[in-house]
């Protein structure tokens, strides 16, 4: 009798510890509300709203096979205690690793210690391009490939199950019942399945462009993030369908057949970004600290003190004055969705122009992405805040993004409806309409729509000295080569590739 334990891996397609549990014998189909890890700070009741969702779908797929999914309420140690005195004991725990937040590794700690004591073995499998331990990145991006490669795992046509007493989907925890965000995505491995689909067979064909607006990027980005971040659907499935996809384009190519020669650039983009999410979940798989500090301690001190809790504030609610910045965060709000180039700038904004520090609007913006997957989140805070010690300053202008990507003002005047009625030539900088044209249009500056909260050049000559001062020094400099040895991409540029050749 083996127990599979659901983490962030809801689906029973490419499922590995479903099929290696079941070829040894009955199964139980374990789901833990864990009350410790629900009151974190980085959780948020559109989160578990999701989760239900997905659950729901599970059942259904469980019960297809032969058995009913069983669900408990507990720290995960003292379920597995109750759990073994249940069933007479059971021969071994399988589920797949978690590059997760510092309380699930604390958690797996405990799990791993209460396996040791009952010497149950605890099988855990790969779910992503992320190795565990890793010594060296060197060989990484070809390990990534290669796993990725991989064949996918069919789940069993039939599973011998374990009855057990039935409890029900929680209906509110640390954060309260599940809330779904008016917007949000549905949840399930049928959803996800669905939206790759469109993706690949319409949404996707110009990618490459439609990424960069939260306008096009809602239809023209793939949308699989948060059902990435759960398990609905497998990494390395949705990897398969788009070789299999570049495969059938190249084809129709070779043979003459028209089609849209976008796709395969498009795709080409997407896969490498599939790469990206592992690369950086490597990162704090390596180094779970990146959480709390910063990755290249040199920074250490320079935000932390002079932490603004009115800007915070009005940068949360979508009130800075500063209309693509308001307009991303109250989108946010609505969907817990927006394209990345949005998120870096919500974080770079947050970093140089109000000059916080990343870990409290780190954790404000996990609570408000649905998508939610730490081990990408904390290294991109970092790096849109400048203080990894490789990566380049990102500064990011809202007006510059709001003309570049919401051209005829469309998002902005969704979400930020009382600039409704300003003209798109001053729609990115309403507070520099002339009072004439203020007075024409019934607009008024500072008291239908806020002033901006700081001077933004002043804010950005300030934020540049303070980093600058930091980079200059020797062991600044010194502890960079440190950090990229660590974590540093090994992937040569396409100049370095060239080269090569």
């Amino acid at each position: 009798m083996n127990v599979v334990w659901f983490k962030r891996d809801l689906r029973v397609a490419d499922h590995r510890p479903l099929v290696e549990a079941a070829r040894m014998g009955p199964v139980i189909a374990l789901y833990v509300y864990e009350p410790a890890l629900l009151a974190q700070p980085d959780v948020d009741a559109s989160h578990l709203a999701f989760i239900d969702d997905c659950l729901v779908a599970l059942e259904a797929s469980l019960r297809e096979i032969g058995i009913e999914l069983t669900y408990r309420t507990g720290d995960m140690p003292a379920v597995l205690e109750s759990l073994w005195s249940e069933t007479g004991g059971f021969t071994a725990l399988y589920s797949h690793e978690e590059t997760g937040s510092d309380a699930t590794y604390a958690r797996d700690r405990h799990v791993r210690a209460w396996c040791r004591g009952k010497s149950v073995p605890w099988h855990e499998f790969a779910q992503f391009g992320v190795f565990r331990p890793l010594r060296s990145r060197d060989g990484w991006a070809q390990a990534w490939e290669r796993r990725m490669r991989e064949p996918l795992v069919a789940p069993p046509q039939r599973i011998e199950g374990v009855a057990l007493e039935r409890n029900g989907r929680c209906a509110g925890t640390a954060v309260g019942a599940p809330r779904r965000k008016p917007e949000q995505q549905r949840g399930g491995e049928g959803e996800a399945r669905a939206v790759l689909a469109s993706f690949l067979d319409s949404r996707g064909v110009n990618y490459r462009q439609d990424m960069s607006s939260p306008v096009s990027g809602r239809d023209g980005c793939s949308r699989l993030s948060t059902y990435l971040a759960y398990g609905a659907i497998s990494l390395r499935t949705v990897y398969a369908r788009v070789r299999e996809r570049e495969v059938e384009l190249a084809a129709a190519r070779d043979a003459g057949e028209s089609f849209d020669a976008r796709w395969l650039d498009s795709l080409r983009s997407f896969r490498a970004r599939l790469h990206w999410h592992c690369h950086f979940m490597q990162k704090l798989e390596d180094q779970p600290s990146l959480e709390f500090v910063n990755q290249s301690r040199s920074y250490d001190g320079l935000r932390e003190n002079e932490f603004d809790v009115a800007r915070f504030a009005a940068w949360c609610e979508g009130r800075t004055g500063f209309p693509m910045i308001d307009a991303c965060m109250r989108s946010l709000h609505a969907s817990g969705w927006t394209n990345f180039r949005m998120r870096a700038m919500l974080m770079s904004f947050a970093s140089y122009h109000l000059w916080l520090h990343w870990r409290r609007t780190g954790i404000y913006l996990a609570t408000q992405f649905v998508d939610y997957e730490p081990g990408i989140h904390w290294p991109q805070s970092q790096m849109q805040a400048g203080v990894t010690g490789i990566n380049s300053i990102r500064i990011y202008s809202p007006a510059k993004q709001a003309r570049d990507n919401d051209p005829n003002g469309s998002f902005i005047r969704r979400y930020v409806p009382e600039l409704a009625r300003v003209p798109l030539e001053w729609l990115a900088e309403p507070h520099l309409l002339p009072p004439l044209i203020a007075a024409e249009c019934g607009f008024r500056p500072g008291f239908d729509y806020p002033l901006p909260i700081v001077d933004a050049s002043a804010a950005l000559r300030y934020a540049k000295l303070r980093i600058s001062e930091v980079r200059r020094r020797p062991e600044t400099r010194a502890e960079a080569v440190e950090v990229f040895e660590r974590h540093g991409s090994r992937k040569p540029a396409p100049n370095d590739r060239r080269r090569r050749a």
